[in-house]
């Protein structure tokens, strides 16, 4: 066999057996519901241990089919699985693109995920309860200034916080 044809058979074997986690990952998502004792039953199916199969699951559940990169490993998904699903994408992307390994999409994530994050965290919802009367009263005076509602209340409250400050 020349080294040519023994690197193709590697890169097959490691085709499949990183295939064989997600499927693993989706047939256990897939018991969850019929087998309460599936992780049990798994174990002693496959010989992996709790955690692993645990871990597989989790990945699995945080990437459906169709988001899957074919070209990344399961453990490219694991290492994004924690994020925003938009972030998920936007590093998978480029791991996929950039033809990053696992380790080093670990790396460029811990440089900058941490900046991201806290832009993210930055954004804030905020709840109020109002009378229909209100309601009724912004939404119109909202309609007269071309605005939907939640816009109109984001403007109310920026041109208030200018307002005070000045004072």
């Amino acid at each position: 066999m020349s080294i040519e044809a023994w690197k193709k058979v590697g890169q097959q074997i490691w085709r499949i057996s990183d295939s064989s986690t997600w499927w693993l990952g989706d047939w256990l998502v897939y018991g969850q519901r019929r087998f309460p004792d599936r992780y049990q039953r798994a174990i002693e199916e496959t010989s992996l241990d709790y955690q692993t199969l645990r871990n597989y699951a989790w990945v699995a559940r945080k990437f459906s089919p169709g988001r899957r990169r074919a070209s990344l490993s399961l453990q490219h998904h694991a290492e994004v699985a924690a994020l925003p699903e938009p972030l998920q994408d936007e590093w998978l992307d480029r791991a996929q693109e950039l033809g990053w390994s696992r380790n080093r999409l670990r790396a460029h994530i811990r440089e900058t995920a941490e900046r991201q994050l806290a832009e993210l965290a930055a954004e804030v919802q905020v709840r109020i309860e109002i009378s229909a009367e209100q309601r009724t009263r912004w939404e119109s005076a909202a309609g007269r200034a071309r605005h939907d509602l939640g816009d109109w209340i984001v403007a109310m409250l920026n041109r208030a916080a200018v307002q005070c400050h000045a004072d």
